[in-house]
């Protein structure tokens, strides 16, 4: 099988090849601190192998158990969870998805998700919704006390009893948490559900492909075994025996700090294919949350082209020169449209007649690309042969691994948050959460 491919060309108008490969000796220790696990952060770097120790029989399990959802002839399948409980599974379900799945039959439940917003419109009309559908769902949480999630499955757990009935109920609801402690564990003991558990030492927003992921995208109806095999070729093909000059995450590593570097703070993610909207979107969680920290790190950012070239195109081209972009190109679509001659040609476009529509779109990306770069905007491109669930796999192990040795590289660890508490602490106090009385004493006098 053929992998994604990198190429960063386009960056040496501003830094030169040089000086990329002259990281090689520091990216490639790195490397192996991560899969050494004696990195900083080195308790949570269980993502690094876990593509090759996914057995046979925990595929099984997902496989049965979508199989057994399935077969209750469920129309939604709701997938309660926030950050990386969430951004994974939706990105990988939505770059597969036909962009129209939602307005037709399908064999395969839609999947919807809620604890990912605190939104009380969201949930009135969401609710509202299930009444009227035959649903099941998987709560997302280690602790099953994270506010989000927490809040969202306890309307919805209240709905699904007075639906369907307890015992019936409970057949419905998969927990995905912590194998021995925590609120809902206890509630899983409890109740009977069905239960996934989340490994200690992999952090949400590497956690695709745990059952955080899997399950929710073997429901939709998608070959979890071809997403894991992706990711197992693509650890294969970056393990610390693979040097520098081969190893393809390394060297975007390498780049992307060397381009930071040089001033350029900003990276945006781009994609010619709307299917990969959330793809971008997980990646923005899992290299802001990585690098976001200590007052350094670049900001993580996206755009769908070419729709946004008639917005944010203007600045990208002629803004500030703090931008670099990374270009998410895939090679061969799925389906195949030529665009027809026209009589009148009033349109000015029986030029392109007989070309197929990608070929366009294609032609686009060069030209944007040349574009940007003349204009000051480093280009990186990042090439998928195809958009399945096999690219998918190495697309996303490219990604974490990539993310894990360029935080190591920028001199934090990438795999804590201690920023996103910060928000928790000042909304527990404004809701009078007990334990808070101090907390709460204090912002009051700041209001």
């Amino acid at each position: 099988m053929e992998k994604i491919s990198l190429n960063f060309n386009k960056t040496f108008d501003f830094i030169s090849k040089d000086s990329i490969f002259s990281y090689k000796e520091e990216i490639e220790n790195h490397n192996r601190a991560l899969f050494n696990k004696t990195g900083k952060g080195n308790d949570f770097l269980g993502w690094t192998t876990l593509p090759t120790s996914i057995t046979d029989a925990e595929l099984a399990d997902f496989e049965a158990t979508a199989a057994k959802l399935v077969a209750k002839n469920i129309d939604i399948f709701v997938v309660i969870g926030i950050g990386g409980s969430y951004l994974g599974a939706k990105a990988v379900v939505d770059a597969l998805s036909d962009s129209f799945a939602h307005l037709k039959e399908r064999k395969n439940p839609f999947i919807l998700f809620a604890g990912q917003n605190i939104s009380e419109d969201y949930l009135f009309e969401l609710r509202e919704l299930l009444k009227t559908k035959e649903y099941a769902m998987a709560v997302i949480s280690k602790s099953g006390t994270t506010t989000e999630p927490a809040l969202a499955f306890r309307l919805l757990k209240q709905d699904i009893e007075e639906k369907y009935g307890k015992a019936e109920a409970n057949d419905r609801i998969v927990a995905i948490t912590d194998a021995s402690k925590g609120a809902l564990r206890s509630l899983s003991t409890t109740e009977g559900y069905k239960t996934f558990v989340i490994p200690d030492d992999v952090g949400g927003r590497y956690s695709v492909l745990t059952p955080v992921g899997l399950l929710a995208i073997a429901v939709a109806g998608f070959d979890i075994r071809a997403l894991v095999k992706g990711a197992v070729d693509m650890q294969k093909a970056s393990g610390v025996d693979v040097p520098f000059e081969e190893n393809l995450p390394a060297q975007y590593a390498a780049v992307r700090n060397e381009l930071y570097k040089n001033g350029k703070s900003v990276e945006i993610l781009v994609n010619y294919n709307p299917k990969l909207h959330f793809l971008a979107e997980w990646w923005k969680q899992l290299y802001g949350e990585s690098e976001g920290k200590e007052n350094k790190g670049i900001f993580p950012a996206a755009v769908d082209f070419s729709s946004d070239l008639h917005s944010m195109g203007q600045y990208i081209q002629e803004g500030e020169r703090t931008l670099f972009e990374t270009v998410l190109s895939v090679a061969s679509p799925d389906r195949e449209v030529r665009i027809p001659t026209d009589a009148d040609d009033l349109d000015g476009l029986n030029f392109l007649a007989g070309k197929r529509v990608d070929e366009v779109n294609k032609m686009a990306e060069l030209g944007t690309m040349l574009a940007h770069v003349d204009g000051g905007v480093p280009n990186i491109q990042v090439v998928m042969p195809k958009l399945n669930e096999y690219y998918l796999g190495q697309l996303i192990y490219f990604f974490e691994l990539a993310c894990g040795m360029s935080g190591y590289t920028l001199g934090v660890n990438p795999f804590d948050q201690p920023g996103v508490e910060a928000y928790k602490k000042n909304m527990f106090a404004l809701l009078e959460k007990p334990g808070f009385e101090e907390a709460t004493k204090a912002i009051k006098k700041r209001l």
